[in-house]
């Protein structure tokens, strides 16, 4: 598997207190399409994403399976209780092995 960038907006709170709900908005630009080609030519494989998943603290907050319906641009809003200072990581996957991660902090007080 390989990881990738992707152009993501993630949009969440900086900090928090201890125990507040948050909320985790998330826009992702990925191109699905399939480019012409020419006759004779192999068809350009096709690039979906088939899931996203959210860790924080290195626990799983949030998974979503994907469908060919809604992964050209994504998006996603979900909650989740803030408990301690860490990173979120969102991870999508690809058809063919890539994976896109992006990282975001939340500084819990």
């Amino acid at each position: 598997m390989r990881t990738v960038p992707i152009t993501a907006r993630i949009t969440m709170p900086a900090s928090a207190r201890k125990g507040e709900v948050v909320t985790v908005r998330v826009l992702v630009r990925h191109p699905m399409e399939r480019a012409a080609n020419a006759p004779g030519v192999a068809p350009t494989p096709r690039r979906i994403l088939h899931a996203f998943r959210v860790t924080y603290g290195g626990e799983e907050v949030f998974r979503m399976d994907l469908s060919p319906g809604v992964t050209a641009n994504p998006y996603v809003e979900f909650t989740t209780v803030a408990t301690e200072s860490g990173t979120l990581v969102f991870e999508w996957h690809e058809d063919g092995g890539a994976i896109y991660r992006r990282e975001a902090r939340l500084d819990v007080a």
